[in-house]
């Protein structure tokens, strides 16, 4: 019988940590591969700053709404939520696609913005 894709990831879901952890470690040994990340090479001398300055990872994020769908007035309610906007701003805000809802945040707060203004039907980026 044969097993198919999402059997796969359906038992790899069910699995706890410890679980993973040792089938990745079966699988390593069984098929003589890693699963650690690439090392990086070494930068050239002379080019330090700008590879430290490239390397470092993004702390701050912003949460643009890039198109409204067709829930407008339930995306306008939950920019009003997230920002505190009155409902000419957040009306204003939604309408003039694409407009930044909330900027400088971490990202998980970034996410969980994303996660509702997705629910209510708009379509979100994070940068």
């Amino acid at each position: 019988m044969a097993v198919t894709k999402q059997e796969v990831v359906d038992f790899i879901k069910a699995m706890t940590v410890l679980e993973l952890s040792e089938f990745v470690h079966e699988l390593e040994e069984t098929f003589g591969v890693s699963a650690a990340a690439p090392v990086a090479v070494a930068a050239m001398p002379g080019a330090g700053a700008a590879e430290a300055a490239a390397v470092e990872e993004q702390t701050e994020f912003s949460v643009v709404i890039t198109s409204v769908g067709d829930k407008k007035i339930n995306v306008i309610k939950e920019v009003r939520a997230i920002t505190n906007l009155g409902l000419k701003e957040a009306k204003e805000l939604v309408e003039k696609v694409p407009g930044t809802v909330k900027e400088g945040i971490p990202k998980a707060e970034a996410e969980a913005v994303a996660k509702q203004l997705t629910e209510a039907g708009a379509t979100v980026e994070i940068k």
